[in-house]
């Protein structure tokens, strides 16, 4: 295998000291003009290439980050690992993707690769299951900063990027309300988890609020499910009763397809049998007719917030409190 043309090789080529040969290339004032053309044209005629990882050891600076996600599915990670490296490298940083698999053993040896190397911070989106934080306190006391989001715990001594979860789940509440939905079927995630937690609140709550008579009352049947299967079963079980929903909420995008593989099996008419609105990325939605009305949570957006938060600590803004992209409704057919 052929080697990778090392400092060493062009020093000993030009028979200029190591140090020379890194100051010509770092443009140093230092070294005369001549003597930068020669180390630049042979180190651009043999492909030469610094070494990062060493560079980052000597300087306490790898210039990678990392970022831990769940999953790799495409309901909405890849946007924001799209555009959390897009980010990065125009500031020059490399990303390092790891993932979870909602694993916490497997979450904890991802952090155990990022301290191996060295990166500069990691972004994390939580498992599903992790509720011991200790693990990434250890690791953020060894200065590599942390940017918890999307799925973030209830603790205030990290930085935390979030969606506006409590407007998200208004939103999608008030827009049920507007249509004089009755029975709506709504499904959230694990209960477990924050980001579940907050928008039951901010949905339940909308709904108390608006109805002023039992007359009135909006009927809510909750449900939780971790996966779409489990969405899917529950919409079936539901429409296999007497009382049926006249609408259904989804919480994320994996219920929404979960919920529309349901209704495909059922031979439901969106929105003349039953009214639909989502939580989502934005691009799900458009992939059934008509098209799903949503709230837009957009990873894109997320992962440009983290980033930047991210940034902002490695300059020295290591302030620990959370920050939240917003939500808009995005109007659909299937109301």
């Amino acid at each position: 295998m052929k080697q990778n043309t090392t400092i060493f090789d062009l020093s000993k080529i030009l028979n200029l000291s190591t140090s020379t040969i890194s100051r010509a290339l770092k443009d140093h004032p230092d070294i005369a003009a001549e003597t930068k053309k020669r180390v630049r044209e042979l180190a651009a005629k043999l492909d030469y290439e610094p070494n990062l990882s060493a560079a980052g050891l000597r300087t306490n600076n790898t210039k990678e980050l990392a970022i831990i996600v769940p999953t790799l599915s495409g309901f909405f990670y890849d946007s924001v690992i799209s555009s959390i490296e897009g980010e990065a490298r125009k500031h020059g940083y490399s990303l390092m993707i790891l993932v979870s698999s909602d694993d916490v053993a497997i979450e904890i040896e991802n952090l155990k690769i990022c301290k191996q190397r060295h990166v500069a911070g990691v972004l994390v989106c939580l498992s599903l299951h992790t509720k011991d934080l200790l693990p990434f306190i250890k690791l953020q006391e060894l200065e590599i900063p942390i940017i918890f989001f999307d799925k973030v715990p209830n603790s205030d001594i990290f930085p935390r990027v979030s969606f506006n979860d409590e407007r998200a789940a208004s939103l999608a509440a008030n827009a049920l309300i507007k249509k004089k939905k009755k029975n709506i079927l709504s499904l959230f995630g694990n209960i477990d988890l924050s980001i579940t937690q907050r928008r039951l609140t901010s949905y339940s709550a909308t709904f108390n609020n608006h109805f002023l008579t039992e007359n009135d009352k909006n009927y809510l049947f909750i449900e939780h499910a971790s996966s779409s299967t489990e969405a899917a079963e529950i919409v079936c079980k539901y429409f296999g009763g007497e009382n049926k929903p006249d609408a259904i909420f989804c919480m994320t995008d994996e219920l929404l397809i979960g919920t529309m593989k349901a209704v495909q099996v059922l031979k439901l008419s969106i929105p003349d049998s039953v009214g639909l609105i989502a939580i989502s990325n934005g691009l799900f939605p458009k992939f059934y007719h008509p098209e799903v009305t949503y709230v837009e949570t957009s990873g894109h957006s997320l992962g440009q917030l983290a980033f930047s938060r991210m940034l902002n600590y490695l300059q020295g803004n290591k302030e620990n409190s959370e920050i939240s992209a917003e939500a808009s409704l995005m109007e659909g057919g299937s109301l």
